[in-house]
């Protein structure tokens, strides 16, 4: 089967997802891709400069049975500025975020055109997939909201065609390994998102603080991306644990990234925002204890209230509680694994393997035709 896959934002997550599902297909694959920069843009322009290429590509004798994009793109746009037989083929589409309850600081910033590309993209293809139920029951509910917000000639039917079309298939992982045997020392604590407000650094940041306050000893890795403006937070903090840092900033190596993975002990999450978490299974596979708030993709992720025990990788949300956790996992690693005897990195997230997952979606594609 001949796929082309269009990326207007081909970095982070959507990269991920590429790569892993491509290097472990059996189907052909053309993969035409925009550098991540510049997002907005990336939304306004790519319908056009993909309709371009794949014209050019048409004319050449190329061909292709199924065309699959991320939510970037404005599908519609660009169906109607390609040859006709490229709009007959059947589209998918892959929503790893929506512009629609995509963190803002204040609503008013939030631009709706951007939303209704969402709209019109999911209406346009042939299946619209959400990397998890939160994600889509998220979109769902704010879609309605948004819709009946409209003047007049709401188009609510659309919610509806939507969702009769779509379905959840998480992202894969690569499968990590634990790196062996741990090496002495206090608790290794690690935090890695997107340095941002959304991630919520100021609880996790003071769930330390109650630690360092009460003499618990521990060492901490901050990484992840970056970008113009940083929370003030973090240069507080990097001042206040100074001394019990190992790394701190973006990892750009992936080899260095998958070894500060392995050298942790914990994964915290404090996220507000997060639409799935490759992050967080990422670090769980390498042998991570996570230690999640009970919100929004997690407890979907972690199968809680389905497995027995998964509660012990769940705190309630806040500082003070996070806090308590994190304090009896530093006691306990003194004289004993984190990990119960009926869990296991592998247990959490060999469901996840892409060298599961992408024989699975080679098949979901060959049915769509």
């Amino acid at each position: 089967m001949r796929v082309l896959a269009l990326e207007s934002y081909y970095g982070g997550s959507h990269k991920a997802f590429l790569d892993g599902w491509i290097n472990n297909s059996n189907h052909t694959w053309t993969l035409l891709r925009l550098p991540a920069y510049k997002w907005k843009w990336r939304m306004r322009h790519s319908a056009i400069h993909f309709a371009e290429e794949v014209t050019k590509r048409v004319k050449q004798g190329q061909f292709w049975d199924l065309l699959f994009c991320s939510d970037m793109l404005n599908m519609a746009e660009f169906l109607g500025l390609v040859p006709p037989n490229i709009q007959k083929l059947p589209t998918i589409t892959y929503f790893h975020e929506n512009q629609l309850t995509y963190p803002v600081r204040v609503e008013d910033e939030r631009d709706y055109q951007f939303a209704m590309t969402n709209l019109t993209t999911a209406l346009a293809a042939t299946e619209v997939w959400f990397n998890s139920a939160f994600h889509r029951d998220s979109f769902f509910e704010a879609l309605e909201i948004f819709l009946k917000h409209m003047p007049d000639y709401q188009p609510m039917e659309a919610v509806e065609t939507i969702r009769s079309k779509s379905v959840i298939h998480p992202p894969g992982i690569e499968d990590i390994r634990p790196s062996g045997q741990r090496e002495p020392g206090p608790l290794r604590i690690l935090w890695a998102a997107r340095w941002e407000h959304d991630k919520n650094p100021d609880d996790f940041f003071e769930a330390l603080n109650v630690l360092k306050n009460s003499g618990i000893d521990f060492r901490l890795s901050c990484i992840g991306q970056q970008f113009r403006e940083v929370p003030e937070v973090f240069n507080h903090a990097r001042k206040r644990f100074i001394e019990h840092i190992d790394q701190w900033g973006f990892i750009e190596s992936r080899q260095e990234y998958i070894k500060t993975l392995q050298q942790a002990d914990v994964i915290v999450s404090t996220a507000r925002h997060e639409f799935f978490g490759i992050t967080i299974l990422e670090a769980i596979s390498a042998g991570c204890f996570p230690m999640l708030a009970n919100r929004l993709s997690y407890p979907e992720l972690l199968g809680l209230g389905k497995t027995q025990g998964v509660e012990e990788f769940f705190y309630n949300g806040s500082a003070e509680d996070l806090a308590n956790k994190l304090n009896i996992l530093a006691q306990k690693i003194t004289t004993e694994s984190l990990w119960p005897n009926n869990f296991s990195p592998e247990f959490l997230t060999e469901r996840f393997s892409w060298n599961k997952l992408a024989k699975l979606y080679d098949q979901m594609l060959q049915k769509t035709i």
